[in-house]
């Protein structure tokens, strides 16, 4: 059979074009998140306290001629956790293998992954505190002492044995550090870091450099636009970005400040970087329950929430910003909440604040 006219034909041995990116020479859709993750230590912005220590630890372990000791990372999602393990493995030209807590269900998924880890190898295990406590148990000495004891058989007749695994480096990421274990969270010798938000300043920088990868010209007013929204989290901004860039396209307009207003405005999101369902909280709690005390599952009852959903989701940046208080009696409206709904303070808020 003839080969079709439109076929083109290929040299032995000639590179596969890369499938991250598309004809137009922009990064895949598909890949964005990665092609916006930092490769290197000068383009990860902030965290500027854990990437010192991180450069002396490595250093040291370098100098050695030891992988590094086992590193925990926790704080909220999106404020890269994961970009620092890649960064670490490409510092260290280590291979990294790549798994989360809710995939490793078995004892006998944690053994295959371990035993077939190379020395200096990094195993990176996102969301770690959803481990289950048995597994926990095995990979203890496999941290402390490099061996790995599995149980065959059960009663009278079960024998333990005891394999040694190669010298390796444990990374984990986790956004609940409180669901962790003591035992296990004592046996991250390298360190345990808590993640901060970053500042506004800090999340421009790295609007910048994502529109100069999607090559999008963004001036310096809506690059502040979206970092003033962003929840001082770079995951969200690099998604508002790229909402903010389909919308300059299909109205073909310059992605200016009020291009990212408009595109925001579809989105829900207002000037602080609330969403409907935030909003829809507060105007809850001030509206139905006068600004409360009001308890969690009585809020949770009233907005058809799950409590875990609200304390989890909406709470934290609200409390960041100072829009509720938790109280010993339940969650409570501040005048800056009934201020950014353009409400006025009940009579009793107000005699207290003068």
């Amino acid at each position: 059979m003839s080969s079709s006219p439109s076929a083109k034909k290929m040299s032995p041995g000639a590179a596969l074009p890369d499938s991250r990116i598309a004809v137009s020479g922009l990064p895949d859709d598909r890949f964005l998140d990665s092609a916006l993750r930092p490769n290197t230590w000068q383009e990860y912005v902030g965290q500027e306290h854990i990437k010192s220590n991180l450069k002396i630890l490595l250093q040291a372990a370098r100098e050695r001629g030891h992988p590094p000791e086992h590193l925990l990372f926790y704080g909220p999602p999106g404020l890269g956790k994961t970009t620092l393990a890649y960064l670490i493995a490409k510092e260290l030209g280590a291979q990294m293998k790549v798994t989360s807590g809710p995939a490793v269900e078995k004892v006998g998924d944690l053994a295959s992954i371990l035993t077939n880890l190379q020395a200096g190898d990094i195993l990176f295990i996102d969301e770690i505190h959803r481990l289950n406590k048995t597994i926990e148990e095995v990979l203890y000495p496999a941290m402390e002492s490099g061996s790995l004891n599995i149980i065959i058989g059960k009663g009278p007749s079960a024998r333990t044995i005891q394999l040694e695994l190669p010298a390796f480096t444990l990374i984990a990421a986790t956004t609940r550090i409180a669901l962790l274990s003591s035992p296990l969270r004592s046996r991250f010798s390298g360190g345990t870091f808590h993640m901060q938000f970053y500042s506004e300043g800090e999340v421009e920088s790295i609007m910048h450099r994502s529109a100069k990868i999607l090559q999008v010209a963004l001036t310096a007013e809506a690059a502040k636009e979206i970092a003033a929204r962003s929840r001082c989290t770079p995951r969200l901004a690099n998604q508002f970005l790229k909402r903010c860039r389909d919308y300059a396209q299909v109205h073909k307009v310059p992605l200016e400040r009020r291009a990212v207003r408009d595109a925001l405005a579809l989105l829900e999101i207002d000037e602080i970087g609330l969403n409907a369902a935030d909003r829809h909280l507060l105007a809850v709690l001030i509206q139905k329950f006068n600004g409360g005390p009001v308890g969690l599952s009585t809020l949770g009852a009233a907005l058809a929430e799950e409590e875990a959903t609200i304390e989890e989701v909406h709470e934290p940046y609200l409390l960041q910003l100072g829009l509720i208080e938790r109280t010993p009696r339940g969650r409570v409206a501040t005048r800056r909440a009934y201020e950014h709904l353009g409400l006025t303070p009940p009579q009793e808020e107000q005699k207290k604040l003068l």
